[in-house]
């Protein structure tokens, strides 16, 4: 039986990017250099392949510090952690690796300069977000306000309207953002943003590849993680560039076939926290039904690479 012909357009950039790439390195190198078991506080990154392969490694993940040993390793997510965490962790004398992107650090470092100049924050962000907590958590509370659409910003009660600045999570949707960012701007015209965007430049160039191939193909999968912030923006930045069909799969058995019956060009592309052998996955499984010619959409070449903590580049 002849398989029906099918384009199928794979997105670059797309997949991990610098940050999450270290953050693994991270705790591979802490379970060469310490052994099993390593203690993990939250999902390293939000991909369940990947914490799935670390737990068989010997990683053990918890939700919080009080889950931990003090006597073996712990390693903070990519995603950052409040101020309050690596204090306890120090408290108890326990030996700890920060993981956190070097692109949130900045944030992070932002935050606390503004702060420290007497202006009080807004951050633009999704509530309850590792991300968006931990950069919350390096304030005392009150100091950084928190919102997520434009209609937020007219509810803000700020404590002085001139002496106010923003930041944001760094996986955000870029067009959703600049919607925040001008009703701020309308409210508080006094208000000092980022000397350079924070959206990191891995979640902007993903979706800006999405953005150059959605209008090319039928149907569009993002592969990534439900809890994937950057992956979920993804599928938004794709149907709303013109795809009439976006989804977001795990992996390849989560591909709805019916929904794409009909279909001559699919795109595909990947949230910076999935690994490229689900990619190829999904790629092999669209092979086994079509026949496949493959378009490249590049809009960018990244070569961006994070050191990992000193730490852990020192022998035992």
């Amino acid at each position: 039986m002849t398989k029906p012909p099918l384009t199928l357009y794979m997105a670059a950039p797309r997949g991990f990017c610098a940050g999450v790439d270290r953050a693994i390195k991270i705790v591979e190198m802490a379970l060469a250099k310490w052994g099993a078991p390593v203690y993990v506080r939250h999902e390293i990154v939000h991909n369940k392949y990947v914490v799935d392969d670390l737990k068989a490694k010997g990683a053990v993940f918890v939700e919080e510090l009080d889950q931990c040993p003090d006597d073996r390793p712990v390693i903070f997510s990519a995603h950052g952690v409040p101020k309050s965490v690596p204090a306890a962790a120090k408290a108890r004398e326990m030996v700890y690796v920060d993981a956190t992107c070097p692109l949130v650090s900045k944030v992070h470092i932002e935050a606390a300069r503004h702060a420290d100049a007497g202006l009080q924050m807004v951050m633009i962000g999704h509530a309850g977000h590792p991300e968006t907590v931990g950069t919350m958590g390096q304030l005392p509370e009150g100091e950084v306000l928190l919102v997520e659409t434009p209609d937020d910003v007219a509810g803000l009660d700020v404590r002085d309207p001139e002496k106010l600045a923003y930041i944001t999570q760094t996986t955000l949707s870029v067009d959703d953002t600049a919607e925040v960012v001008a009703a701020l701007n309308a409210r508080f015209p006094a208000i000092v943003g980022p000397h350079k965007e924070d959206i990191c430049y891995a979640t902007t160039n993903r979706q800006e590849a999405v953005k150059a191939m959605a209008p090319l193909a039928d149907a569009m999968l993002v592969v990534g993680a439900p809890n994937s912030s950057n992956s979920k923006r993804l599928v938004e930045v794709g149907a709303r560039a013109g795809c009439k069909y976006a989804q977001l799969v795990q992996r390849a058995t989560d591909i709805d076939w019916r929904a794409l019956e009909g279909i001559s060009s699919i795109g595909i592309t990947a949230g910076a926290s999935a690994p490229e052998v689900l990619i190829n996955e999904v790629v092999d499984a669209f092979k086994d039904r079509y026949d496949v010619t493959v378009e490249m959409v590049e809009t960018a070449v990244e070569n961006v690479e994070f050191k990992v903590p000193r730490v852990l580049r020192e022998p035992a």
